[in-house]
């Protein structure tokens, strides 16, 4: 990479972007501040509403797409820092993997063509509808995906004629604040309006009540888990919402056993399984378990018998006591967040099970109740079930799927079967005979979101969900 990088000052205490491939190093500003990033957010707010009208006044489509292009430049141009970035900060993941996840953000997200104008005309005149941008969007970005879902926001929201304030996960506040940095840079570059897209230095849950509650701001959208999207559907505005996920993969006796092994250890190992999309658990058909088994074996997995899956639960799920009635209490499980995206080598040596370094993923054989089951991980532990049947892989699959709406996946060839569960399982992705991934555009056809609206119906959200109509009539 031999483009000159911005980076701010307050950011290279990261001290992991420096000697990345001979990288030049520049400020962000003389006072040592990111571009769009403000210890306020009121003043964040007003910011990006001067820009919002900027943008519609003195802007045409053709501009807003010259902007949109700068900010993937932009974003490919940064890939390595930002993906090293993230990984310093939070954690959490694989290096390589979010790598390949800004490039889908920053190649395959949907920019102004997203946009389409129906018409009438007729002896009465003519009446255009229009996709209106709403003004300004108040938008809150996870620690799973946080630079990512910042670039793929901003690309359709700025399509979609809007300006976006960003409140990122505290967690990755300096990667959130290095991406806004880097896309007002991308645009001041191509001559848009400063302050399009921008945060608030400190992102907590007293701002994000200040950006939910202001009156210019139309539409909030939303990636987290129940707790925010519940705090966002209680907001009294329209609120595009993307929930988590617990998405379950069937493998049934007539599928490619190793393309199903190889292809579900990959998206199930993929940043360490954080994406929302990654493969959960797998329900398989008894008669071909042992040999889907053996074939993930060979894909860099190791199989734990019973006494490694029960140490390994205890050190990855936190027991939580809770009254089902007046006798009996059940116990519910919440996840570990210190080993969330964590290498699935450091599990194996903590409940002593050794490894070689390139293990990818965890698998082990429980059943249909197991907390890994219904227990959204984010970690590259896989739990598999064994099934009899169709019948039986379904049931299961929607226990654990637990009426998300999110995604699911099926290896068959069986055409009964696949279009049996795509209609019961009822999901916003549905992939057949391919890894996760394949659902957001990667190796398959279709466009590339970070932001998977199941809860609120929009699914995969582009800049057309960023509209509201505007009917423009001429009479007579």
């Amino acid at each position: 990479m031999s483009k000159d990088v911005l980076v701010s000052p307050q950011i290279e205490d990261l001290n992991v972007i420096t000697n990345i491939e001979g990288t030049k190093i520049k400020q962000a500003n003389n006072d040592g501040s990111c571009l769009g990033v403000f210890k306020e957010v009121e003043v964040a707010i007003s910011k990006a509403m001067c820009a919002q009208k900027a943008l519609t006044l003195s802007y045409t489509k053709d501009d807003r797409e010259r902007l949109i292009n700068s900010i993937r430049k932009a974003a490919l141009e940064n890939k390595e820092i930002l993906a090293k970035m993230i990984l310093e900060e939070t954690k959490m993941g694989r290096y390589e993997d979010k790598v390949l996840k800004h490039e889908l953000a920053a190649k395959y997200t949907p920019g102004t063509e997203d946009l389409t104008t129906t018409a009438w005309s007729g002896d009465q005149g003519l009446t255009v509808v229009e996709m209106s941008p709403y003004g300004v969007i108040g938008a809150i970005t996870p620690s799973t995906n946080p630079t990512e879902t910042v670039i793929c926001n901003s690309i359709g929201m700025i399509a979609a004629g809007n300006s976006v304030v960003f409140n990122g996960h505290p967690s990755a506040k300096k990667c959130v604040s290095f991406a806004v940095d880097m896309i007002n840079r991308a645009i001041i570059s191509s001559g848009g309006p400063e302050n399009l897209v921008t945060t608030v230095e400190n992102p907590t849950m007293e701002s994000l009540d200040v950006i939910m509650k202001h009156p210019y701001i139309k539409l909030l959208c939303g990636t987290g888990g129940p707790g925010l999207i519940n705090t966002l559907l209680n907001s009294g505005k329209k609120a595009i919402g993307a929930g988590a996920g617990n998405p379950p993969v069937i493998v049934d006796d007539t599928a490619d056993i190793e393309n199903a092994a190889k292809s579900i250890i990959e998206g199930c190992s993929f940043d360490n399984n954080l994406p929302c999309i990654a493969e959960k658990e797998v329900f398989v058909f008894e008669n071909i378990a042992n040999d889907l088994i053996n074939n993930m074996i060979q894909n860099n997995s190791v199989l734990l018998n019973k006494d490694q899956v029960s140490r390994l639960l205890d050190l990855v799920l936190l027991k939580q006591d809770e009254e089902s009635n007046n006798f009996n209490k059940k116990t519910e499980y919440t996840i570990n967040k210190k080993w969330v995206g964590k290498d699935a080598k450091l599990f194996l040596d903590q409940i002593d099970v050794e490894s070689t370094t390139d293990v990818k993923c965890i698998i082990c054989e429980v059943d249909v109740t197991h907390p890994f089951v219904m227990t959204e991980l984010m970690m590259p532990i896989l739990p598999i079930v064994r099934v009899k049947d169709i019948d039986e892989a379904i049931e299961c699959a929607k226990i654990a799927e637990q009426n998300k709406k999110h995604s699911a996946y099926i290896y068959s060839r069986n055409i009964d079967n696949l279009s049996r569960f795509e209609k019961e399982i009822d999901t916003t992705i549905f992939v057949k005979n391919a890894k996760s991934f394949a659902g957001v555009g990667f190796g398959a056809e279709g466009f590339t979101t970070f932001t998977i609206a199941g809860p609120t119906g929009e699914g995969i959200t582009s800049a057309r969900n960023f509209t509201r109509q505007r009917r423009c009539v001429l009479a007579g």
